[in-house]
């Protein structure tokens, strides 16, 4: 079972297409299944409109999924319990530090980051006496949960026997090697957003367990993601799939493509005559 889960939050682009195609080929190859999922989590950014256009985008690529489709704003409770089960094994803690009270520490430590190049969370609120957290839960103060790192892996330690945390990688030939994981290095991640009851890392791996998706393809820019995701997965009890991270589409400047920057959209290739095979060529794929 391999998946594409967009986020409708702008249109898709030509890097969108190289993921859509490469995980659907390799669904082929394998004489698998393929799922399309909508991860709109980030509620306020969403718009039906793309959720159209990423499936008029699919189905001109000549890609063909099963139905239904996931919408992952319709399964905020689904979250809430995985995050449930996390917190009583007292793995997650409130924090209600702002975007620059986070921040502010970096000018002190700026090699102090994560994968991402964001300044490593400096723990403001890790440490809260039992009864100021519990007055700030109590006065309802917006706050995120993030994980305790040292303890999460503590505890998947234990849960592996003392095992390595590792991660299966496979190519698109379907060649598969075993890297170590090294969550470690995101510090203590926010596991539930301020906003809604879940972050891009929670849900993706509840979705992809509960779908029973067995090779993941994406992007290069979700390689180190991957190792807070697969801890993710030893403290939930949940399977992990296989991963395949292909190579990113950049333009001129080497800057990865982007919605936001509104780099050139499949839609508007196909209005200036474009066709899927146009596309299979652009991005050095096979015919199907």
């Amino acid at each position: 079972m391999l998946r594409f889960a967009p986020s409708p939050n702008g249109r898709l682009h030509i890097g969108h297409a190289l993921s859509a195609l490469t995980g659907f080929d390799m669904a082929r190859r394998l004489g698998g299944r393929f799922l399309v999922r909508i991860e709109d989590i980030d509620v306020g950014r969403a718009r039906p409109n793309f959720v159209d256009g990423i499936l008029a985008d699919l189905d001109w690529l000549g890609i063909v999924w099963e139905m239904p489709i996931l919408v992952q704003s319709q399964h905020f409770e689904t979250y809430r319990e995985a995050a449930r089960r996390l917190a009583d094994d007292g793995l997650l803690y409130p924090c209600f530090a702002t975007r620059t009270e986070i921040t502010a520490p970096a000018a002190a430590a700026p090699d102090a980051v994560d994968p991402d190049g964001a300044p490593l969370y400096p723990g403001l609120h890790r440490a809260l006496p039992d009864a100021e957290r519990a007055a700030r839960l109590g006065r309802g103060e917006p706050h995120a949960l993030r994980i305790a790192m040292d303890r999460a892996l503590a505890r998947a330690n234990v849960m592996l026997g003392g095992r390595p945390l590792t991660i299966t990688e496979v190519t698109a030939e379907g060649v598969a090697t075993t890297r170590p994981a090294d969550p470690g290095r995101w510090g203590d991640a926010v596991i539930v957003r301020k906003d809604v009851p879940a972050s891009y890392h929670l849900a993706v791996v509840v979705d992809d367990a509960r779908q029973g998706v067995t090779h993941v393809t994406r992007g290069m820019d979700l390689y180190a993601a991957t190792d807070l995701h697969r801890l993710l997965q030893v403290l939930l009890g949940l399977r992990a799939p296989v991963y395949h991270h292909h190579r990113l589409i950049a333009d001129a400047a080497g800057r990865k493509l982007s919605k936001s920057a509104g780099d050139t959209a499949l839609a508007d290739l196909r209005a200036a005559g474009a066709t899927a095979a146009t596309v299979r060529a652009m991005l050095g794929l096979e015919p199907p």
